[in-house]
């Protein structure tokens, strides 16, 4: 198989560019935007060798994962682009649902029940299936913003903060060209719903109805310090909001965020 826009992205004219090899989608994205790229257009590869994550975590994307990028160039200050991850996020579950119809109906209860963990992970039966990492530059007035996503399809990486997995291993036999087609018309939908901000309300709706641990105990570590408390809801911005024992609600921009056993693991 090989790359291909699905039917949704074509009509919305989303470009492709698709490779054998690359080092990262979201750096080749980013080149191209200072080069003049209006967007949008989705960068894809086969194989990705120096790939980054948060925290400048290494994202190794072996043949048969999906490595891809998003560029969209956009009239938006930096917060308000910072908010697209979420939709972000909801276009790739409803893609990994999509792809997942055969295996739910197949394994039943055993099989792949998806969660969106903030600020930008895909779950999968609690385990991390898939990484969302936004990057965003001002070139000529106005805000290039690429969104990489990073799923595990064949393979997951071992020894990693968060227990990951990958479709496979969940009996979801699919390839990453049928994930990628998938994801590019589930953008199109989500990425309308937000509107350049404007539809945030609705994508926070929709997010926090498939959010991972909403409502139980859970634990951000921030540098060196750790604040526990109850995972509440996020706010218009996107912040996590943790609510204390004593019932002050706090906003977190960012932090590794643990639920349930593993929060009360971190917090001792």
């Amino acid at each position: 198989m090989t790359f291909a826009l699905g039917p949704r992205a074509i009509s919305a004219g989303c470009k492709l560019a698709a490779f054998d090899q690359l080092g990262s989608t979201n750096v080749e994205a980013m080149l191209r935007a200072r080069g003049g790229e209006g967007g949008p257009i989705w960068f894809v590869t086969a194989e990705q060798t120096a790939g980054r994550g948060r925290r400048q975590r290494a994202w190794i994307a072996p043949r048969g994962n999906l490595a891809c990028s998003i560029l969209e160039v956009m009239d938006v200050q930096p917060a308000v682009a910072a908010t697209l991850g979420f939709a972000a996020g909801l276009a790739l579950e409803a893609a990994l649902q999509k792809v997942s119809v055969e295996a739910a109906l197949r394994l039943g209860p055993q099989g792949p029940r998806y969660a969106l963990k903030w600020p930008n992970d895909v779950l999968a039966n609690g385990k991390k299936l898939s990484g969302i990492l936004l990057e965003a530059e001002a070139i000529a007035g106005r805000l290039a913003v690429v969104v990489g996503i990073g799923t595990n399809v064949v393979a997951a990486p071992e020894g990693t903060p968060t227990p990951a997995v990958s479709l496979a291993a969940l009996g979801v036999q699919i390839a990453a060209e049928e994930l990628f087609a998938a994801l590019s018309d589930a953008w199109v939908d989500f990425r309308g719903i937000w509107d350049n901000g404007r539809g945030f309300a609705e994508i926070r709706r929709l997010w926090l109805a498939r959010a991972a641990g909403l409502g139980e105990p859970v634990a951000i570590r921030t540098g060196t310090a750790t604040l526990e408390g109850t995972f509440d809801t996020i706010d218009d911005t996107g912040c996590l909001i943790v609510r204390s024992a004593d019932g002050r609600r706090m906003p977190v921009t960012a932090g590794e965020v643990y639920f349930g056993d593993a929060a009360s693991a971190r917090a001792t």
